[in-house]
């Protein structure tokens, strides 16, 4: 298990109490689960899948691709009903990116090839290793990732570095979030495991009962301290489909009138974890602790960039503390759509081969996207270091 640089201090004082209604509400489940994963065919294949890679052959009439048996069975997920954790608490986070040279000369040299995705969100490097860098290009990913929102560095050796190593380097960006919920590699909690295994059609149960299947989030914003800096890297993918979509929450925040965001201002949510835990229960997963909730700020603050950033988001936020029912709904349903109809602050992220991809969680938004019918397998494992509680600004006016 990796080590990093932060350490546990002082309990928080006690929450206030607030009563959460038990419902899945809002919340989307895009997760497979161990009810659907199927162990034999993942790490052994067979006729339709075979062991070895076969990029091309036709697998049947219909003129679909092979999909063979996943290429890093090391990170195939597992769930182990007797892990259990206990609450996590505070801890003193190291920001990086705030002494970090703003040149970036170690993180962006002159063989570094950059093509940004949109004016505002989203750049795509390649020619720089990420596993190679200095603690000084560490510190410049961290701002980087924070001012563009989400980082795409292509060809990259991630994937097959050991777990372990790939976790010491996470560590370094904060404490590693353990899910509550999710699979993970075997020995290696940390890794938080996106799957969808060969021939696993459970997303299409999804839109049984839903027109899409976005999910407009970020990660596990119940937690008192939710992430930060964050890499997602690729495993398996299928031939296309599968791509991921990202929001920036400072322009979100922007467009919104001087009055209006003024009002915003001292307002704070609740985050909820206890529909996510629901829901791994009903698809026989696992609940390694307890779900939460936590209070936070409708607008948060970056301590890198000073930013202001919304902080809200349809999976976890559940209401606006002081509102009546009605009062927070028509508010967060305005602000829901504000974010998802951003299409010109959003980027859509399209997966490739050794590819990974960083981004700054407190600054955006994301959703992955199953719109592929193949039946191939979409395999990503995330190291999600947290980050310092939310927190508030003052309002500056214009």
């Amino acid at each position: 298990m990796a080590t990093t640089e932060t350490s546990t201090i002082l309990a928080s004082p006690a929450p206030p109490t607030i009563a959460v209604v038990k419902t899945f509400g809002n919340y989307k489940e895009q997760a497979s689960g161990a009810k659907a994963y199927n162990q034999k065919l993942e790490e052994e294949g067979d006729a339709e899948h075979p062991k070895a890679k076969v990029v091309g052959r036709l697998r049947d009439k219909k003129k679909k691709l092979a999909d063979p048996c996943a290429q890093h069975t090391e990170y195939l997920p597992t769930w182990n009903p007797d892990e259990k954790y206990p609450p996590l608490e505070l801890f003193t986070h190291t920001e990086h990116g705030i002494e970090a040279d703003k040149a970036f000369p170690d993180l962006l040299g002159p063989s570094v090839d950059r093509e940004d995705l949109t004016p505002t969100i989203g750049t795509i490097l390649s020619g720089v290793q990420l596993s190679s860098l200095s603690k000084e290009g560490k510190d410049q990913l961290a701002l980087f990732a924070a001012q563009r929102k989400v980082l795409v560095f292509r060809d990259q050796d991630f994937a097959d570095l050991p777990i372990d190593k790939a976790l010491e380097y996470g560590g370094y960006f904060g404490r590693h979030h353990i899910h509550p919920a999710s699979g993970a590699p075997k020995g290696y909690p940390e890794i938080h495991l996106v799957h969808r295994g060969a021939d696993d059609r459970s997303g299409e149960t999804l839109l049984e009962t839903r027109t899409s299947t976005v999910a407009w989030h970020s990660d596990v914003t119940y937690e008192k301290q939710p992430p930060g800096t964050t890499f997602l890297y690729i495993l398996d993918k299928p031939n296309t489909g599968g791509d991921t979509l990202f929001v920036n929450m400072v322009e979100a925040y922007r467009r919104l009138s001087p009055g209006f965001r003024e009002r915003l201002h001292g307002l704070k949510a609740l985050h909820s974890g206890i529909e996510q835990a629901d829901s791994a229960r009903a698809r026989e997963s696992v609940v390694r602790r307890e779900p939460v909730t936590s209070i936070h700020p409708l607008v948060r603050t970056h301590p890198a960039t000073g930013e202001k950033a919304l902080f809200v988001n349809p999976q976890f936020t559940r209401h606006i503390i002081g509102y009546k029912r009605e009062e927070s709904d028509n508010l967060l349903k305005f602000l829901y759509d504000h974010i998802a109809f951003g299409a010109d602050f959003q980027a859509r992220v399209k997966w490739a081969e050794k590819s990974v991809v960083v981004w700054d969680n407190r600054v955006t938004g994301h959703s992955a996207i199953l719109d592929w019918a193949t039946g191939q397998r979409r395999h990503l494992a995330r190291i999600t270091p947290q980050a310092e509680e939310p927190y508030e600004t003052p309002f500056e006016g214009q």
